[in-house]
């Protein structure tokens, strides 16, 4: 294989992939729609993603929503990465048709033309996520392996913030998640993160075309947009420290996430993409290490000459979950992933590369006013 399409390639994962694929030999073709969200309102000024692959591949301007450009954009392709999406775990609790529209009717329509047309595609991977674990897997003193329910918003009112076991309502004790782990994702992007991977899988099968799902974890590293107010924390408490005002830290700061670097989540999906052997397959793709939303923000002050503080408030949103972090064994086992990027590393690389860059305002109090206005933000 040596053609690729990667559709959200000009994007923070499709960028760093598609440069790594072309040092590697290969012909990168994206269709990416250039969301402003993510660029700018004009890319080539605003967007150093767009500009780092705008020369060096062919850029298809289109959406996964139209049918004509998927046609164009798989067209003498040997695989396909599918990595467009929209990604915003609170804002798609509101904008519900968006993230349907793009995430699940994108992969139907890529889906339908494999299914129903002559085409010369031989693997597909599509980008699947951690939030389709929803809470993931705890361990209950009395009850052993347990899922939990989302949580109570009485509870978290009261500043309770733990997740409870389904059945007795004791407090829980996290366990990394594995991938035959229980799915009941918590927010809209998690159900449509779902419904995307199990279509490519099905589909893919029933093709007899190779299909593999990628559930990345919280990735980070240079080149993530800094103005983007819907994702990414790091990047939107850096824009907060680098312009000295004050973060605030939801719940009670010992919530955790497995923070993955964005090098690692290219190296895994390249080693997807060139195995031969796995077929109809999901992995994790994290360090398969947990790390507190406090600690983190105590680094990235560590890091800037910044006046900002935090606080601990104490504030919420409906559809977030408390903890997660991977049990990344079968990538180990049969991609041989293995992180090569701790988080001390990683924060490192990171907030030496946003020192280098104009800070822009990510409106992210614009963001927490939309959820507020619909009761999702407490």
């Amino acid at each position: 294989m040596k053609n690729i399409l990667i559709t959200g390639g000009a994007g923070f994962i499709g960028s760093n992939l598609s440069l790594k694929l072309i040092e590697k030999g290969y012909q990168i073709t994206i269709l990416d729609n250039l969301s402003p969200q993510i660029h700018g309102n004009n890319p080539n000024s605003t967007s150093p993603l767009y500009n780092s692959v705008k020369e060096k591949t062919n850029i298809i301007l289109g959406s996964v929503t139209s049918k004509s450009d998927w046609i164009k954009a798989i067209e003498n392709q040997d695989a396909i990465i599918h990595l467009a999406a929209e990604t915003g775990t609170g804002q798609s609790m509101y904008e519900i048709q968006k993230y349907c529209d793009v995430n699940v009717m994108g992969t139907a329509i890529m889906l339908d033309i494999l299914a129903n047309t002559k085409h010369s595609i031989q693997k597909i991977i599509v980008a699947s996520s951690r939030a389709i674990y929803g809470e993931g897997k705890y361990e209950c003193q009395e009850h052993s392996i347990v899922y939990p329910n989302e949580r109570n918003d009485s509870d978290m009112q009261n500043g309770d913030f733990e997740c409870k076991c389904p059945i007795c309502g004791s407090n829980l004790v996290l366990l990394p998640t594995t991938e035959n782990s229980k799915i009941h994702p918590s927010s809209i992007y998690g159900i449509t993160k779902q419904n995307q991977e199990q279509m490519v899988l099905t589909v893919g099968k029933a093709l007899g075309i190779p299909a593999i799902a990628f559930r990345y974890q919280n990735v980070y590293g240079v080149g993530q947009s800094l103005s983007n107010p819907y994702t990414g924390i790091l990047s939107i408490f850096s824009t907060l420290m680098l312009k000295n005002k004050s973060i605030n830290i939801f719940e009670d700061g010992n919530e955790s996430r497995d923070f993955v670097y964005i090098d690692d989540v290219v190296n895994a999906t390249i080693a997807g993409l060139e195995n031969d052997t796995v077929s109809n397959m999901v992995f994790n793709v994290g360090t398969g290490k947990a790390e507190t939303v406090k600690s983190i923000v105590d680094t990235l002050l560590e890091k800037y000459n910044t006046s900002s503080q935090y606080s601990i408030s104490g504030n919420y949103r409906l559809g977030d979950i408390r903890h997660n972090f991977a049990d990344i064994s079968l990538a180990k086992k049969h991609l041989k992933f293995n992180p090569a990027i701790d988080i001390k590393t990683g924060l490192s690389k990171f907030t030496e590369w946003v020192k280098l860059q104009d800070t822009h305002s990510c409106d992210y109090e614009k963001s927490l006013n939309e959820m507020r206005e619909r009761k999702l933000f407490k």
